[in-house]
């Protein structure tokens, strides 16, 4: 029986101490393996009709990890690309919500409709200061600059109590923080982060009643028989999220397919409890050297003020890590090991 480290050192053959998975996660050996086939298959001059089988089956795939039916999730390239149809589904004057220095993808479409309300708060506050004029709460699971997790639970009871929609940036929580879409309005998540996929791909959960949205990116494949709309306005667009797909990045979902299927493979509890406990153990070794993180409990992502300026010298030295902001931003994930966090705080000691 295979083992999570087993299948873990399988599939990954990193060439340095890779803790940056908030930047782009590394991509499985199953996966370079998909993506090489794709473009042979390209290349060959073949159908490409397993291809769009593929994007079938991440969008199921995805919707296991969301844990809603596959028709609420829509298939797109960006999160912004989703923020802009729920904010062009707004009235003019519409507050939305957002808590302070959130990822520029998911505030700045609610920005560029210049007829909307959008206030930030710190992320503390953020379910405190819903209130009745609130039509939209948005914000990331996890704050890609710090790690630090919002109350999910909390912003939706507020939400509920006024009758705000809920929006979530998943981006940097999928694949290794359990979540239950079900319960909001509205997800999106990139697919070249935490899920190991390649860029180009990102999904989006939408209500049962596909929350008021205009499919305004609609072509062809938004079609409820795609191939029956390539000509002219399409007659009948998809009764599910699939109306507001857009083209599909073929070879990406290739390779994402095989990503999704390791995620599943291992399970997302398994992950988690790898990914905290690695945090964890970078935590205390800080505090052990006298430094005092962004408090982020139960976050895979570390923070550390005031370190950011080793970025460069730790990449010489074969250790990826971001610098944000003057922060030093760790992240752990499934492929990495105690012996990598402990090299990160030797390097750090020095």
């Amino acid at each position: 029986m295979e083992t999570f480290e087993s299948l873990v050192h399988a599939e990954f053959t990193p060439k340095n101490t890779y803790l940056n998975t908030a930047s782009n996660g590394l991509l499985p050996a199953r996966t370079v393996a998909a993506l090489e086939r794709a473009v042979r298959m390209r290349a060959e001059g073949v159908p490409l009709g397993p291809l769009y089988e593929d994007v079938e089956a991440v969008r199921a795939s995805v919707a296991r990890l969301a844990g809603v039916p596959a028709a609420r999730v829509a298939a797109g390239a960006s999160v912004a690309e989703f923020g802009a149809l729920i904010a062009a589904a707004l009235p003019a004057g519409a507050e939305v919500l957002t808590a302070e220095a959130d990822f520029a993808s998911l505030v700045n479409p609610f920005h560029m409709r210049g007829d909307l309300k959008v206030r930030s708060v710190p992320l503390e506050r953020l379910a405190e200061s819903v209130r009745a004029e609130t039509a939209l709460v948005a914000v990331s699971v996890v704050q890609s600059a710090d790690g630090r997790l919002a109350d999910l639970t909390a912003v939706r009871e507020a939400a509920r109590a006024v009758g705000a929609r809920v929006y979530l940036d998943a981006s940097q929580s999928l694949g290794w923080l359990p979540v239950d879409a079900d319960t909001y309005d509205f997800l999106a998540a990139v697919g070249f982060k935490w899920v190991l996929g390649p860029h180009g791909a990102a999904f989006f959960v939408v209500p049962e009643d596909l929350g008021e949205l205009t499919p305004l990116l609609a072509g062809w494949v938004a079609g409820e028989a795609p191939w029956d709309s390539c000509y002219g306005p399409v007659e009948q667009l998809a009764r599910s999220a699939r109306r507001f797909d857009i083209s599909p990045a073929l070879f990406t979902h290739a390779a994402l397919r095989a990503s999704l299927d390791l995620v599943e493979e291992l399970g997302v509890a398994a992950v988690h409890a790898h990914d905290v406990a690695l945090a964890d153990r970078f935590r205390a070794g800080l505090r052990d050297l006298g430094h005092v993180p962004v408090p982020a409990p139960g976050s895979a992502i570390v923070s550390v003020p005031g370190l950011g300026g080793h970025q460069t010298r730790l990449s010489a030295a074969g250790i990826e890590v971001s610098d944000r902001a003057g922060n030093l931003r760790a992240a752990f994930h499934l492929y990495n090991t105690p012996d990598d966090v402990d090299r990160l705080l030797d390097a750090l000691s020095g």
